[in-house]
């Protein structure tokens, strides 16, 4: 039997649709391999989380997305409800400073006994 040669044309002989017609397989691969890799790094960094909902199972790359997302959802209520617990803290914390100074201003204005002030104002900063 004879040798076979496989003729690759030069690159300025294929026409442009042959050239993305050769390019676009290698193209696609490359776009999978960087799908699957970020997919496997989402795995290694919930890792954890993983293993607390479903132990001991193979998980496939639709379960880790879902569960990314039900992690980053979870994360981001969290998040709210503490910012949410801070404002109500401060706005608390801001109401009872202004009414500690109205309290402040009419003791002044109606010359109430300094025995009777000190222990106001002993009472308010418990």
């Amino acid at each position: 039997m004879a040798p076979s040669t496989i003729f690759l044309e030069p690159d300025n002989l294929l026409t442009p649709k042959e050239k993305n017609k050769l390019r676009k397989p290698v193209v696609e691969k490359m776009r999978r391999d960087r799908i699957n890799s970020s997919i496997e790094q989402l795995k290694l960094l919930l890792e954890k989380e993983f293993q607390r909902h479903q132990p001991n199972s193979k998980l496939e790359k639709a379960d880790i997305l879902e569960m990314t997302v039900s992690y980053l959802k979870q994360q981001s209520q969290l998040q709210m409800k503490r910012s949410c617990h801070k404002s109500s803290q401060f706005d608390f914390r801001e109401g009872y400073s202004r009414c500690l100074q109205e309290a402040f201003h009419f003791l002044s204005l109606h010359k109430v006994r300094t025995e009777t002030q000190t222990k106001l104002l002993s009472h308010f900063q418990k």
